[in-house]
């Protein structure tokens, strides 16, 4: 109020409304791994968080997608077959490393994503190593915004160990350190079925886990195939050794050399024409006329060459296997902006997905939704003229009452987030009724917008929440004197329908 010392009129304006608790965004996940470039002009964005709304920002300040090198060899015993070229079974080995941030963004995209934060550790130049990742999740503490903490490339580390000594650092990170954000993890290895001699990756994964932060955290089982990378964006270049492809490809037209058939002989030797363009693309950037004529020798093979569309193909394939943790992102935020954060993240289908890697079954499907250890895997599976959908909907920390959902974690990440941020406006204001009763109806007015909106569950906004805040309700006298205002808000969250029984009973007959 002004100090009266001069006769006239003074205008007093009093504040008629509270303060109102705004709903911080729930969906903005971050991703850590590898990029062909970070950088924003002349400043390096490596390891600096960096916020993208769209693929055409993170081609901007990352560049595009890894260039991944392959091998033929002859198929030893314990490799895998992939075909058979003049009796001789043949084996093709990815040899380098497997940078897959790139394709899963595309994933998270196409799956409903939408803003996020890029944590470059290294270009593709650099291995993929555990400290690396573990350090880019360590820059993340000074952000606020992140909701999500995802690791795609976890799960290129050569070993488990390394790829759960990742995890376990983002477990740390959002359970123990933030507690406003959540982690999405993949399975090592999630690619093979549980019966896989070389071992179950879903045992492997509870057993070396921990217990440490579970409730902050959801798992995805198995990886899924995508349609991704596209086999017309697949040339000879993705092999190491050019001689090993000619060598593949010579023997597809080869018929008896002593045949006098001279159209026989013009094909042969047209098709040895081709074979001899196969030659590296060399250090020294192509020409636009040379970037051409290798585009129109890649189609030239395609379409004379059954053997060269079978080995684009299967490459295509190795290179669309992906962990789903990014798809899993995307549609965290598609359900967020459509239905809340209090849906539940399941029975909705992925999109760029062909199928999973591993089909489950419902008798499958048991031991990764209800286990003793209760950690609990949700599961991805293909349904008849339904295609592929998620199916679970749990955290890690599958036997507790409290936490045993992933949307109700969320949705608690939300609800405290935002009435943190609010009441930091009456931080030093005067500890008496006024501030009570001023926090008190700020937080119900949200609270009551929450419950209309179908996010707390009950039949009046009394049954869905309440609020106290007050002496000789929430505090004493020596909280007063030690400068502590303390606010109890109950909420029921409203849970999913995990199962619905339905009691059939025959009755008797009535006419």
């Amino acid at each position: 109020m002004a100090t009266m010392k001069t006769p006239g009129v003074y205008i007093v304006e009093k504040s008629a409304f509270p303060n109102s608790v705004v709903e911080v965004a729930t969906a903005v996940p971050a991703f850590i791994g590898h990029t062909q470039f970070s950088i924003n002009g002349n400043k390096s964005l490596k390891n600096k968080p960096w916020r993208i709304s769209s693929m055409a920002e993170f081609h901007k300040y990352y560049g595009f997608e890894p260039e991944p090198q392959f091998t033929i060899s002859d198929t030893v015993e314990g490799n895998e077959q992939d075909f058979i070229v003049g009796g001789q079974a043949k084996t093709i080995e990815m040899t380098s490393q497997k940078y897959i941030l790139y394709y899963s963004m595309r994933l998270f995209f196409q799956n409903g994503g939408g803003p996020c934060y890029i944590v470059s550790v290294g270009d593709y130049l650099t291995e993929i190593s555990p400290d690396l990742l573990s350090a880019g999740v360590a820059t993340l503490v000074k952000e606020q915004e992140p909701t999500m903490v995802v690791i795609p490339e976890a799960v290129s580390l050569p070993d488990i160990d390394k790829c759960i000594s990742v995890q376990q650092a983002s477990l740390q990170h959002c359970g123990g350190k933030m507690r406003n954000r959540v982690s999405i993890l993949d399975v090592y290895n999630g690619y093979l079925d549980r019966q896989d001699p070389g071992g179950d990756c879903i045992a492997d994964f509870r057993n070396k886990l921990g217990i440490n932060y579970l409730d902050f955290a959801a798992a995805y089982y198995p990886w899924v195939q995508t349609t991704i990378v596209q086999e017309a964006n697949i040339n000879f270049d993705v092999f190491a050794n050019k001689d090993e492809l000619k060598a593949v490809l010579a023997t597809e037209l080869k018929v008896d050399e002593a045949s006098d058939d001279e159209g026989i002989t013009a094909q042969r030797a047209a098709y040895k024409a081709e074979l001899d363009k196969i030659v590296d693309r060399g250090e020294a950037p192509l020409t636009a006329e040379q970037e051409a004529e290798r585009t129109l020798l890649n189609k030239t093979l395609s379409a004379i060459s059954p053997m060269y569309v079978e080995v684009v193909k299967h490459i295509a394939s190795e290179l669309n296997q992906l962990p789903p943790s990014a798809a899993m992102a995307g549609v965290y935020t598609m359900i967020d902006n459509s239905r809340g954060v209090w849906k539940a993240p399941a029975n909705v289908s992925l999109a760029a997905v062909s199928a999973p890697m591993v089909n489950i079954t419902h008798d499958e499907q048991e031991d990764l939704n209800v286990t003793s250890q209760g950690k609990s895997i949700n599961a991805i599976r293909s349904f008849i003229g339904e295609g592929t959908l998620v199916w679970g909907a749990r955290t890690l920390d599958g036997n507790s009452l409290d936490w045993r959902y992933i949307s109700v974690r969320r949705t608690m990440v939300m609800l405290e987030e935002s009435i943190r941020l609010s009441t930091k406006a009456y931080v030093f204001e005067a500890n008496n009724a006024q501030t009570w009763v001023t926090i008190k109806s700020m937080i119900r007015n949200f609270l009551t917008g929450i419950w209309k909106r179908g996010g707390l569950a009950g039949s009046s906004p009394d049954d869905a929440f309440s609020v106290s805040v007050g002496l000789g309700e929430t505090m004493t006298p020596d909280d007063i004197l030690e400068g502590i205002l303390r606010v109890t808000v109950l909420v029921a969250v409203t849970r999913p329908a995990e199962f619905i029984e339905i009691t059939f009973t025959q009755q008797m007959q009535k006419s």
